[in-house]
Formats: structure tokens, sequence, C-alpha cells
């Protein structure tokens, strides 16, 4: 038998590996030069400014932990601005930027100071992957890790993102020239970047659907407009298992629709009237008010939302509303005239009811006054729970499946967060949006199943912005209250429909007694006044901000573990101490060490004749 040659098989070896090499340049060409781009690269899209003339497309790799970008430039002029920032401010901002001095075309990563002015960034993080010239306009792709490392750069996480965008209607001769407050066609666009991977399931052959749309609505030429729509069921609708939604944008409105919900209406009533028109109108029906529950909620840049196979939302059928309100958000800050729309949502639902319902609990504060935030604080934390005394009698013992979730403050709210909590330590995260917004709220589909046992803790805090108010800011039902709410969706559905707690008002009026006692000021936060009135009475001086910042975090509760008919289960809720946590989970941000200095970097040139690459 012949032996093995060893240069014979480094020669194949190197024959295959030239061959896998040109293959995969072939591919690497095709992708950035073909012009046949299939929308399954970049499932999310999102129109950036009111026009549409920039819309972004994009992608999330979870094992590389990047996000790629493809930015359409309907009508280039002299390129445009794309990037984030806190709260979609302009100052402090991370940019990627493609200019023109009117002769060469230029792409960059940036960030902007206080004054708005541009800089070359030292690290360039955003990384052009190539620019291309189409029928329709032009491709931008480019890429981001979600973090970077880099104090200039903002670190991509789950929730809301604040994007921004700028459009250059004059050649520039440097990045430097560029100060993006002289800019006239600027502004941002709040998405959830980071969306999860989930198994999209089969559809049921049954499977029937059902528009809710608004005909025929002439929006207004006004910035914000939320607009309502009566409808109903047919009548003698059975008991059916919502199993997907999802969008129904009428062509051309893809920048003015910015949010709808579907609701329910509350079954005591045998009949609604019909209503097609603004939200706040004086001639709005009162009974519209008890349509609360929500069915179903997209937000731009969403994309449908499915159930879980083994569950459905229950519609139809004895004792349910045949009534549903679509309430849907204008976003017209050009306040354009003559758009008429009858966008909505459509609801997929089944008659073979699927092995479980699924529900809809509440989290959180109670809605009461007695929960309030001083006015002037930039960072104020309220906190609600959902006790293991409550989820130990309410809760099957195999517990209950979280899959979605709803963070929900009015307009001081900044941040909300809930927390899985066992045998005193923080498990894990159930929802978290560092950047929240009240102007955009979505039911968002978690990134994996959290199950909730008998005896768990579930604690929802908010962060509130009061800098603007002058006044104290209390809990309730008005836009100008606040709220502290995540309404999880679950299964199995249980009868445990609110657990929410308050502090105990006793130890409230303590506060207000010792804020009698220990002002120089003649103060009277009287007991026979309302606790809103005790509050407008206090002087926010900074001993009164710590002593109730203290009682939020120490005083005793007031626990409402209540049945969908409002009734608390059997047990004794009042005077509760808080939850016990004695270990807390910690930030998952990455680790950077401080390396050497960069190098001087320059911008890459890009040949917008042909696709270019970095």
């Amino acid at each position: 038998m012949r032996p093995s040659c060893p240069t014979l098989k480094l020669r194949e070896a190197a024959s295959m590996y030239f061959t896998l090499l040109a293959v995969f340049l072939v591919i690497l060409v095709a992708a950035l030069q073909g012009t046949d781009r299939r929308e399954d690269d970049f499932p999310y899209k999102v129109p950036l400014d009111p026009r549409g003339l920039l819309e972004l497309s994009w992608n999330v790799s979870y094992h590389l932990e990047e996000v790629h970008f493809q930015i359409l430039a309907k009508e280039l002029k002299y390129g445009f601005l794309f990037g984030m920032s806190d709260r979609g401010g302009f100052d402090n901002a991370d940019l990627a930027v493609l200019w023109s001095d009117g002769l060469q075309s230029y792409f960059a990563d940036a960030w902007s100071d206080q004054e708005g002015q541009l800089h070359m960034d030292s690290q360039q993080d955003y990384k052009l992957i190539g620019a291309q010239k189409a029928t329709e306009g032009l491709y931008l792709l480019f890429k981001r890790s979600f973090g970077t490392c880099d104090p200039k750069d903002y670190f991509i996480e789950d929730g809301t993102v604040h994007l921004l965008y700028g459009i250059l209607e004059r050649p520039v001769p440097s990045l430097q020239a560029i100060n993006v407050s002289t800019l006239r066609w600027k502004g941002f666009q709040r998405v959830q970047l980071l969306k999860p991977k989930v198994r999209i399931p089969d559809m049921p052959s049954d499977t029937m659907t059902m528009e809710i749309r608004a005909p025929n609505v002439d929006i207004p030429n006004q910035e914000t407009t939320y607009w309502c729509y009566i409808t109903e069921l047919p009548d003698g609708f059975a008991k059916h298992h919502i199993i997907k939604y999802e969008p129904e944008i009428t062509k051309g409105n893809e920048a003015l629709v910015h949010h709808m919900e579907v609701f329910q209406c509350a079954a005591q009533f045998e009949t609604l009237p019909h209503y097609n028109g603004p939200c706040d109108s004086k001639m709005k029906p009162e009974r519209l008010n008890y349509c609360r529950h929500v069915l179903a909620a997209w937000a731009m840049g969403a994309q449908a939302f499915y159930y879980p196979e083994e569950a459905g939302l229950v519609f139809g059928g004895p004792g349910s509303s045949r009534y549903l309100r679509l309430e849907v958000h204008y976003h017209n800050p050009l306040k354009l005239k003559g758009r008429q729309d009858s966008s909505g949502i459509r609801l997929y639902y089944t008659a073979s009811l699927r092995p479980y319902n699924a529900g809809i609990m509440e989290l959180g504060l109670v809605y009461t006054p007695v929960m309030a935030i001083p006015p002037d604080e930039s960072h104020f934390h309220l906190t609600g729970y959902c006790t293991d005394k409550c989820t130990q009698v309410a809760l099957p013992p195999a517990g209950i499946h979280i899959f979605a979730s709803q963070l929900h403050t009015h307009l001081s709210g900044r941040r909300v967060m809930t927390v899985l909590s066992r045998d005193g330590r923080e498990r894990e995260i159930v929802n978290v949006d560092n950047h929240y917004s009240p102007h955009f709220q979505e039911i968002r589909m978690l990134k994996k199943v959290v199950t909730v046992l008998p005896g768990d803790v579930l604690t929802t805090t908010c962060t509130y912005n009061t800098e603007d108010r002058t006044q104290a800011t209390v809990g309730g039902f008005g836009i100008l209250e606040e709220m502290c709410v995540n309404y999880i969706h679950y299964y199995p559905q249980t009868s445990l429909e609110l657990c929410k707690s308050a502090v105990d008002l006793g130890y409230l009026r303590r506060y207000f007694n010792l804020v009698n006692r220990f002002n120089d000021e003649e103060v009277c936060t009287c007991p026979e006044a309302s606790v809103t009135q005790q509050f407008s009475s206090v002087p926010w001086n900074s001993f009164n901000r710590e002593v109730l910042k203290s009682l939020y975090d120490f005083a005793p509760i007031s626990m409402h573990c209540n049945k969908s008919t409002a009734i608390r289960f059997p047990g004794k809720w009042e005077k509760q101490p808080l939850p016990t946590i004695t270990e807390v989970l910690r930030e998952t941000r990455p680790h950077c060490e401080r390396g050497p200095g960069h190098p001087p970097i320059s911008p890459t040139l890009v040949n917008l004749d042909r696709s270019a690459t970095k």
C-alpha cells in the first residue's frame, strides 16, 4: 500500500482554502453590489422623518451583539446624519454621518457637543458596509456593536431607543463644519431596536381575521391627535382566542401613524354609542372611558404580535362586551393638510380554543395620591410591590408564565423596571426600559418566558422627572397625575387581575405631621384637607424631600391583591412590611478597560456611483 503524501495533502488543503475564499468574496461582492435586496435581511422598518424621505431598516445579531442598519435616502441632497441619544436631544449625541463637500462624499462616526457642533470620534464604531444607488434612492449600509466601551457612544440596550436624523441641504467642507442646530430638517424617532427573536408559530387552519379600522379619518393639521373609533362584534359572537395581530397602515401615512391600541369595553353596558372622532373632544360619549381592557397595542417599528402556541386571548362569548374601541395616535409635526387615513389593527383569531387562556395582570402602584413626586426632581423613584403573600394565595402551584409586557406611566415617567425575586434574591428582570417614553407604549414580547411561582415577589420601580413642575405630582388617572404600571401578559389565566401596592395612609399622615412640626414657615398640611391638598402645601426643601423618599423606601404598604371583581383575596393586606430582598442583580453593561490612545483618524471616502466598502 502506497503511503500518503504530506505535500499532496497540503496542496489539496490550500486549493480548498482558496476555493472557499473565492466563493466567500463572490458572495460578499454580490451582497454589496446586487440590486436584489431581500426584505428578510432587514425585517424591521420605520420612517425616520415625517415626509418619509429617510427610511430605516435593521436587523439584530445577538450572537455578535451587533445591529445592522440600512438607510434608504429617497431624495439625497448633500448627505444626512443618523444616531442615538438618551432622550432624543442633539447635544451629546452619538452619530453616523454621510456628507458631501460638493465633489466627493464621506462617511464617519461622530459625536456632538452641548452646542450641537460635530466632532470626529477617535474610535470609529459605526462600520460602513456599503453604499449603493438604486431607482428608489441611495442605500447606506453600516453596523454598530451594542456596547463599544467608547464614552462618546450610546449603549444599545433593551427598551426604547431615541433615533436621531438630520438632512444636509448644502455641501459642507468637513464634518467639523456641521452644526445640527442650524439644520432645517431634523428630528427623532422612537423604536425598540433590540427586537426579541421569537419562534413564529403556525396558524391553525380555521384562523379568521377581523380588521378594526377607523374609516376615512381626515388627519388634523396639528402635531398630536388621538383618534377614537367605536365598533362592535357581530350579534351572538362566540368565544374565540386571539392568536396574533398586526398593523394595517394606509399607504403613504407610515410616517404619521405613531401607535394604535384596541380596547374592549366594559360588559356592564348593553349599548354604546358609535363614535368616530378625537378622543379629547367634548362630543365624545362618557361611556367610552369604560373601554380600557387592552386587546392589542402596536407602536411604530413593531411587527406582528404572536401568542404562544398553547395560549390565546379570549374575546367574545358570554360575559364580555361586544364593543371595541380603536385609538390611533397621529404624529404630524409638519402639520400636513389633506391626509386621509383608514389605519387600524388586524386581529387573527380562532374558534378552536387553545389549552390556556392568556391573562393580563396589573403590577406596580395603586392609582392613589398617597404616592407623589416632589417638583423639580430629575430622578425620583417610586416602587410598587406584588408581594410573596399575594402570589402565594393567588397563583396556581405550577405558577404562571409571562410572555409579554406593556410598561405604562404618564408624562413625567423616564424609566420603568419589573424584577422577579425568589427566596429574598432578585432572580431576573421581567422587563426594563431605561429610556422609557410615555409617548411610545407597546406590548412587547419578552426575549424569554418568565415563570412566576407562588411565593415570588414582583417589584416594579418607576423613575420620574418633574424639573418642569412647581407643584407635587400625585398618583391618579389624570394625565398630569402619575402612574407606575406593568401590564404583564401571561398564561394560564388566573383570577388575580391586580397585584399592586401603595404606602400606608397612616404613615403618610405621620409625614405631614412631621412637616408641620419641623418647618419654620407657617405651613398647614391639615388633616381635614385631601391628600392632594396636603401635598400642595408642603414646602419642598431638602429635608422634606429626603424624608418623603425614606418614607416610601421603608414604610409599610397597603397591598391590593385583587380579583377581576375588584374584591381582594382573603387575608390581611393593610400595614404589610415591604418584601425583604437580600441580594440584588448586578448590572450587565460590558466591562471596559482603558486601552492605548487611538491614532489620528480620517473619514471614509464613499463612491456613490457604485458600492463602497470600508
